[in-house]
């Protein structure tokens, strides 16, 4: 496709976005990752669009430098990370936000292209580089199996900085990981990633957990059930959770507590 690269407006670890042309941006991956990445996140971004959730619009696929990237609409607004961080919205206010997304990710029917959970981890497992010991491997594989988890739609990643505040309100982003799994797969990545991850580089360790705490709270609310029922609901899964965060080398300094606690998760199940 015909445009330049602009300004940086933003990455993640796997990723970095830059302007396009007017209306777009290209999500260029980092060098290294494969692009069947990038291409499997254009199937999922298309596929949840037409589904009718509010996502950016794919135009296409670009390869600069050896790098593959998506073409995709230009989303303005700021992220609900960075209003939450400056105190332009609420712990409270941020995780109402989060919750009444993912309620609508799991309401809306999941597409058949998206991969099941148990398919997911398959592949993850696949590309080891030896960051999970093949015992827990395993292990995680029968659980998703006795767990037998629904065909659900879950986006894997529904933190503050995946989610931008438009003038047609908040849209959803990174579809990198979205998997068919139960609505508690998501509340489980959205625990993990706030309560373990996010405070150990935030500025402020207690931001991310309390928008988790107000997420969790509302979504609870949402689905008519109590706070503790939720929970109960999800703590299975964080065994799986966690493994697919040490597979993602997302944050590799936490590898080894991580590891431990899905030993000890694994162990609670026995």
């Amino acid at each position: 496709m015909q445009g330049s690269l602009g300004e940086k407006i933003g990455q993640g670890a796997f990723s970095e976005a830059y302007g396009w042309v007017p209306g777009q941006v290209v999500k260029l991956f980092k060098a290294g990752v494969s692009h069947q990445l990038g291409r499997h996140e254009m199937r999922m971004i298309r596929a949840v669009l037409a589904a009718g959730l509010p996502v950016p619009e794919v135009f296409g696929e670009v390869t600069l430098d050896g790098r593959f990237g998506i073409v995709l609409q230009r989303l303005d607004g700021p992220s609900l990370w960075h209003l939450s961080r400056t105190g332009a919205v609420t712990f409270e206010q941020a995780g109402a936000i989060v919750a009444a997304l993912a309620m609508a990710v799991h309401k809306t029917p999941a597409p058949p292209e998206i991969p099941s959970m148990r398919e997911h981890m398959v592949v993850e497992l696949r590309h080891d580089d030896g960051k999970i010991p093949k015992h827990i491997g395993t292990e995680i594989l029968a659980l998703i199996d006795r767990l037998s988890p629904g065909d659900g739609l879950c986006h894997c990643d529904l933190s503050p900085g995946n989610v931008i505040m438009t003038a047609e309100g908040p849209k959803l982003i990174d579809w990198t990981f979205a998997m068919r799994a139960p609505a508690a797969v998501d509340l489980g990545f959205l625990h993990v990633i706030l309560s373990e991850l996010a405070p150990e580089i935030a500025d402020n360790p207690e931001r991310p957990r309390a928008t988790n705490a107000a997420a969790q709270s509302e979504y609870a609310r949402l689905a008519g059930m109590s706070l503790e029922e939720l929970t109960v609901a999800v703590k299975p899964y964080l065994p799986i959770v966690r493994t697919f965060v040490v597979l993602g080398n997302v944050v590799p300094s936490l590898q080894e507590r991580l590891i431990q606690r899905i030993e000890a998760g694994l162990r609670s199940e026995d």
